[in-house]
């Protein structure tokens, strides 16, 4: 179920997230195909599903749904599995790269805001961009070192992890590296106490 927190004053994505969820995945911006589509990670050319549905951190939820293969339908499915969606920035562009730094200043204590209520024990960006300005804004980071995976600083309860983009356009890594770094964050889920 949508997030009826907040209220935005243009069409966008819904944010799906519950108290006390598992997992929250963590855009950078819905794309205004997207947003047309009503579903994240929408584009046929974002990798996110495609590596998702093939790692192991989707294994259970294939095995409910009875389904090989999650599409960008399954957005609102994977809420009672304990994973939701939503994003650092909320406006929605053609390219992540309309956006400015004073969208990411607005918007990245409204992401804390959401993830607070929420308490994922993992927040999960989906590309080192919008963790970058994130982590500027609200963990003070004025030149932090990037790596994907675990992040050093957890935000309160929830642990951070970044993995790459899986936009079609992110030419630096393939599909399978992608469908390893989810296997990579389904390991560090199942080692947190």
């Amino acid at each position: 179920m949508p997030n009826p927190e907040e209220t935005y004053p243009f069409d966008t994505l819904p944010d799906y997230l519950s108290p006390g969820m598992r997992l929250a995945f963590v855009g950078i911006n819905p794309a205004v195909y997207a947003v047309q589509k009503g579903h994240y990670f929408a584009r046929p050319s974002n990798r996110f599903w495609s590596a998702f549905s093939r790692s192991r951190l989707s294994l259970p939820i294939r095995e409910a749904l009875g389904r090989d293969r999650l599409t960008p339908e399954d957005d609102a499915r994977l809420l009672p599995f304990g994973i939701g969606f939503t994003d650092v920035v909320k406006r929605p562009t053609r390219n992540a790269s309309e956006l400015s730094l004073s969208d990411y200043r607005e918007w990245s204590p409204r992401l804390l805001a959401r993830l607070d209520a929420c308490n994922p024990r993992v927040a999960c960006f989906n590309g080192v961009i919008g963790y970058r300005h994130f982590a500027h804004h609200i963990l003070g980071e004025s030149k932090p070192i990037f790596a994907l995976g675990p992040q050093p600083r957890p935000l309160g309860e929830t642990r951070l992890f970044v993995v790459p983009s899986p936009s079609g356009a992110n030419a630096h890594f393939t599909l399978q590296d992608q469908i390893d770094w989810y296997d990579h964050l389904a390991d560090f889920l199942d080692n947190l106490i």
